[in-house]
């Protein structure tokens, strides 16, 4: 049983943790997602805030079963949810179950999911001593071969990347079910977009994170088994969606400080990526560059439905011959290390003369 600090003990050790989950028929998973939470070897005051998001499965049965067992072991449990016709989506459901909870940190955990018995002590020893940041963990994958390349790189960004790769495809860089915080962080970076199916929540509330200074922490221990399954929310937010809202993050955050740059990849998604941005940031760019000779030798890429005339002609170069800063729309950990070690090879510091996009 947890007991809270007898008296004289600072503050800071009884601050109430509370863990976020949203429910939205997670039967298969949820004994295992909740016996996961009564294995927390955190010592202080713990509740579990549980939303319950119109499931239609048996759900309601396994959380009640649940309940009464967490709180014989001294863990607060709040429920709530609606029984609608259809669910309100995961920005709604944490919304509520960040509202219905009072801890002083939040916890937050998917229903597929499964922490380790550290989690919140660890984590929470780290968001004590950086307020303003989001700490993640590092995750084990199930299936463990299922998503290699983006496992890798949600485990080992340097703490230099959290930040500097917050413009790629594969989204914020600590990583929404490994998220802790405080409460009063959160409250201040505001609310997640209830907007439902098709709206990446996690991503718009990432960057309204950074956009007010907010940090990204990763402690490096593995805390948390992320499951893999076609039926995942995130697989339902558009492709197309997520590249809009980055290349504009890109242009807000990255592109005002650069008078001119280079696009490194002159094929299909370089072009895309210059397609997509504002007038004003297309006429930052200065060249292509990429080590495909046919592209090269082309000598230029012309912007055919430009509404200017004579129609932008942009030139394609050797990435040697090419002018930093660079944004790179090539795929890392997909040509066996030779990407990499051409752009090692030219001696850039991340964040200042490169930004990587794809």
């Amino acid at each position: 049983t947890r007991a809270a600090a007898p008296g004289g003990g600072g503050t800071r050790a009884r601050a109430m943790q509370s863990i976020i989950l949203p429910v939205h028929n997670a039967e298969p998973w949820l004994d295992e997602c909740l016996n996961s939470v009564l294995q927390q070897d955190f010592e202080g005051t713990m509740e579990l805030s549980i939303f319950n998001d119109a499931s239609k499965d048996k759900s309601g049965t396994i959380i009640e079963k649940w309940k009464v067992k967490l709180e014989d072991s001294g863990i607060l449990v709040v429920i709530g949810g609606h029984d609608s016709p259809s669910p309100r989506g995961v920005g709604y459901s944490k919304n509520q179950a960040i509202a219905q909870s009072s801890g002083d940190y939040l916890c937050f955990l998917d229903a597929d999911d499964v922490m380790m018995s550290q989690r919140v002590r660890l984590q929470h020893e780290a968001a004590v001593q950086h307020p303003t940041s989001i700490i993640g963990c590092q995750v084990r994958r199930d299936p463990p071969d299922s998503t290699g390349r983006y496992t890798r790189w949600v485990n080992q960004l340097t703490p230099d990347q959290l930040l500097t790769q917050v413009f790629t495809s594969h989204g914020p860089t600590v990583i929404m079910p490994t998220w802790f915080c405080s409460r009063a962080w959160l409250s201040h970076v505001g609310p997640f977009d209830e907007g439902g199916q098709g709206v990446p929540e996690d991503l718009l509330l990432f960057y309204q994170h950074l956009r007010k200074g907010g940090g990204a922490v990763r402690v490096d221990q593995t805390l948390l088994l992320y499951r893999y399954h076609p039926q995942a929310a995130t697989r339902s937010v558009l492709e197309a969606t997520i590249w809009t809202h980055r290349v504009r993050f890109l242009e807000e955050r990255a592109l005002p400080h650069w008078a001119a740059f280079t696009i490194w990849n002159a094929g299909k998604q370089g072009r895309r990526l210059y397609r997509s941005l504002s007038a004003a940031s297309r006429r930052k760019v200065v060249a292509f560059c990429d080590v495909d000779q046919n592209k090269i030798q082309k000598g230029f890429y012309c912007y055919e439905d430009s509404q200017e005339r004579p129609k932008p002609r942009v030139p394609v170069l050797h990435f040697r011959a090419a002018r930093p800063p660079f944004v790179i729309c090539v795929k890392l950990d997909l040509t066996g290390g030779a990407f990499e070690d051409n752009l090692r090879s030219l001696h850039l510091q991340e964040g200042r003369d490169f930004l990587l996009f794809s």
